[in-house]
């Protein structure tokens, strides 16, 4: 697939925020089209225009499950986006600890790490301000590789907590969380556990999905995010809840109606995004070593070039030995004091980048970076370089060269 709508001819930009969103392939508009055209029966009808709407439904739904190797297609449920998801996760928890644990002392209280998404962030804190839970924040440190530590996790554990959710992968250093070791630790934790009183882990696995493989029974979760737009399909999301039909994961509905997902998620079927949903995950299915492998190799080239071109003035934040990141992701400062990560992107021509996080606006540096031991002037500098699959070395020289213009024209300033 080539990005060539991404390229705007005047200016040959070129666009590395594929952390922020990427583009739709050209295989899943054709399964959006089909579905729009030919499937646009209701999904509830028992005729044959709804029976041919349900199969794409299912088709997808079982693609999604390939995707993250799970043997069970009715685990996935259909969501909006990642933000409903993550919302249905930690709304369920709440109301299934009021149903089944009212002899434990207190409020339902959630473990989470600094770095999550505002869907889980600030809905922890609406929640906690209403007092309807309460929440601990662990920190990812430096001494860590980036990561937060399993053992901080386990200390925060009270006898009435009842949910760890931390993202598989962060949106602006791509450093991948350790989610398996975290699991192994909640298992133990819950021996010790009334069945209805165990702790649930649920990760946002939105950054990571279509740059590595990502495989449930690994992870061992119980909730995993997923999300559309971040692997080349459509702006909807899906939900995968462990043992759902089994009832083995409580989820409840945060929307009510005509009964739809199985009286979890009410509104007739969104089929043609679905369709489309399905389609980017079937392509992952068949190519994400390929796409992982090559993004890497770009992703390199691109570190590479920028330690060539500007030495010790340029640094890397997030890049420790310790640990892991996504094949995609490059944060990166340059050193001096009138190259703030904002300034260099509004004197480029050809990059299109982000500086990350949404309060990098306000002229402040990442909280994710300082947390993990970025020096303030250095964070404050920072730009978010984020490779597609079909990301060149030639679209890397030309960054390479308008970020040097940039600097060259902030000096002189």
């Amino acid at each position: 697939m080539e990005d060539k709508h991404l390229r705007a001819e005047e200016n040959q930009a070129v666009y590395l925020d594929y952390n922020a969103t990427t583009p739709v392939a050209p295989e899943v508009l054709d399964a959006i089209h089909y579905a729009l055209k030919d499937c646009w029966g209701n999904p509830s009808s028992s005729h044959h225009y709804g029976v041919k709407a349900k199969t794409v439904i299912d088709e997808a739904r079982a693609n999604i499950a390939r995707m993250i190797h799970s043997d069970n297609a009715s685990d996935i449920l259909f969501t909006s986006g990642g933000t409903e998801a993550n919302n249905m996760v930690i709304r369920s928890i709440i109301k299934h600890y009021s149903k089944f644990c009212e002899n434990v002392n207190g409020l339902p209280h959630v473990i989470t790490s600094n770095m999550e998404h505002d869907s889980v962030k600030l809905v922890l804190q609406e929640l906690a301000k209403d007092n309807l839970l309460e929440y601990t924040v662990v920190n990812a440190t430096p001494a860590s590789g980036g990561t937060v530590v399993v053992d901080d996790i386990a200390k925060s554990v009270r006898a009435d907590t009842c949910l760890v959710s931390i993202m598989l992968a962060n949106n602006e250093t791509g450093i991948i969380q350790p989610i398996a070791d975290i699991a192994k630790a909640v298992k133990i934790m819950n021996r010790s556990r009334e069945d209805h009183n165990r702790i649930y882990l649920h990760t946002d696995a939105a950054q990571a999905l279509g740059k590595i493989p990502v495989t449930v029974h690994d992870l061992d979760v119980d909730y995993l995010t997923i999300v559309g737009h971040k692997f080349y399909g459509p702006r909807i999301g899906a939900l995968y809840v462990k043992g759902l039909e089994t009832k083995e994961t409580p989820i409840y509905p945060m929307i009510f109606g005509g009964g739809q997902e199985r009286n979890l998620r009410s509104g007739t079927e969104n089929t043609a995004m679905i369709a489309g949903l399905g389609k980017a995950a079937s392509m992952i299915v068949k190519n994400i070593n390929l796409y992982s492998d090559r993004m890497a190799r770009t992703r390199d080239y691109l570190e590479d070039r920028l330690k060539t071109v500007f030495g010790d003035k340029v640094h890397f934040n997030g890049r420790f030995s310790s640990s892991h990141r996504i094949p995609n992701t490059c944060n990166v400062s340059f050193i001096g004091s009138n190259f703030k990560g904002w300034k260099v992107l509004a004197n480029t021509k050809y990059l299109v980048a982000s500086i990350g996080a949404a309060c990098h606006a306000q002229d402040r540096p990442s909280e994710n970076l300082l947390s993990i031991g970025i020096p303030k002037e250095i964070a404050y500098n920072a730009l978010r370089l984020s490779v597609g699959r079909e990301t060149s070395t030639s679209d890397i020289n030309i960054v390479v060269d308008d970020i040097q213009h940039a600097l060259d024209k902030l000096r002189s300033h």
